[in-house]
């Protein structure tokens, strides 16, 4: 319910502040089920009619009879509209409302089927073909982020929070291993703030990863650790395309990440991972009810998977709850290939309707890498 409040009211807010330039505090969600209500914000300037929104806890009366619970977090600051976010940025995810702090940016080329091609050629683009559909990339910035821990509960029926995996050092092909609270955000995701806290994120790998120096802006700097452990992770770590398309008001994003290769029974299996945001852009509620996918391999095998939900769910879409965000799996005993199909999603009134997942490339890397490193310890 917040996600839906942190998209119309910070988001708006967020854009006034561009505006009039003014600063704000800010106070961000402990258990975002609580909800944003717009009708409780007060304006706190005249100037600019921007407001504080409060993002309230309730809690069992046996726990706490009060049932809120606030906690101050920071300082808005302006949105950045040219250039990117710096290593070290906090910010509040747009959508999911989340606490978080930027690791580091990705470049990547957005596939964007909602967009005309002329509308998209004015950055070098390069283009895909699907059936007699030609889309346009355009380069585009994304972020490797911590998520902070306390969120990451609240969160957990609207988005994965373990959503960086990797393929296990040992032989067996499918054990996989997971870097806890790490989440790619797309430039428009990020509110950023500042805070006076020494370590404003819980999370086990912040101060691993980062140190505070007062005297930069953002005060958070990466130290050598982030470095490294970026460096030697960078195959699996990169996002290189980003896939999207709207049917019906529901917008659907895939990106996919080449996991490596495992050799199992004297043949070479290829492992990707995808991550699939849903948001509904409309006003009606739906749920999802059916996947549908086609994989097709270089190897000329094409498999059809058909079934209930996704990853055990059948999220509902809402104006509250707009917006669910998953991440899966997918082998191939071919070096490349590719994936597109169909989410079954149904209305209120019992009728039924598909939205298409952008078809996306399977590919893996022409050249060889040592396995991933863990997280320092």
């Amino acid at each position: 319910m917040a996600a839906c409040a942190i998209r119309r009211g910070l988001l708006s807010t967020a854009s006034k502040y561009n505006q009039h330039k003014c600063t704000h505090r800010i106070l961000s969600a402990i258990d975002f089920s609580s909800g944003l209500d717009p009708k409780r914000v007060q304006p706190l300037c005249s100037a600019c009619g921007l407001s504080s929104f409060q993002q309230t806890r309730f809690m069992s009366s046996r726990n706490r009879p009060e049932g809120k619970i606030l906690e101050p977090v920071g300082v808005f600051e302006a949105l950045k509209q040219h250039g990117k976010y710096e290593t070290g940025q906090l910010f509040l995810h747009s959508v999911f409302g989340y606490r978080g702090i930027v690791l580091f940016p990705w470049h990547a080329r957005l596939y964007d089927r909602d967009v005309s091609p002329a509308a998209a050629a004015d950055s070098k683009p390069e283009s895909v073909a699907h059936g007699s559909k030609e889309v346009k990339g355009k380069m585009h910035t994304y972020y490797q982020v911590l998520i902070d821990t306390r969120d990451c509960p609240h969160i957990s029926q609207r988005s994965q929070t373990e959503a960086v995996t990797f393929l296990a050092n040992h032989d067996d092909s499918r054990a996989l291993y997971a870097i806890p609270g790490l989440d790619y955000v797309s430039h428009e995701d990020i509110l950023p703030y500042n805070s006076t806290e020494q370590v404003p994120i819980q999370h086990e790998l912040f101060e691993r990863f980062l140190m505070f120096n007062p005297s930069r802006n953002p005060p958070f700097t990466a130290r050598d650790t982030l470095r490294a452990w970026q460096e030697k992770n960078h195959p699996w770590l990169e996002l290189s395309d980003v896939h999207r398309e709207t049917t019906e008001n529901i917008r659907v994003t895939v990106i996919p990440f080449y996991m490596g290769m495992r050799e199992a029974q004297n043949s070479h299996v290829y492992w990707w991972r995808y991550c699939i945001r849903l948001e509904n852009l409309g006003n009606e509620v739906v749920q999802l009810r059916e996947r549908h996918w086609r994989i097709f391999s270089l190897s000329g095998t094409l498999e059809t998977v058909r079934g209930r939900g996704v990853v055990g769910k059948e999220p509902v879409l809402s104006r509250e709850q707009p917006a669910f965000q998953y991440s899966s799996h997918v082998s191939l005993q071919a070096p490349s290939g590719h994936m597109w199909g169909t989410f079954c999603f149904e209305r209120t009134d019992g009728s039924h309707f598909d939205v298409r997942i952008p078809p996306f490339s399977l590919e893996s890397n022409k050249y060889d890498k040592a396995p991933p490193t863990g997280y320092p310890l």
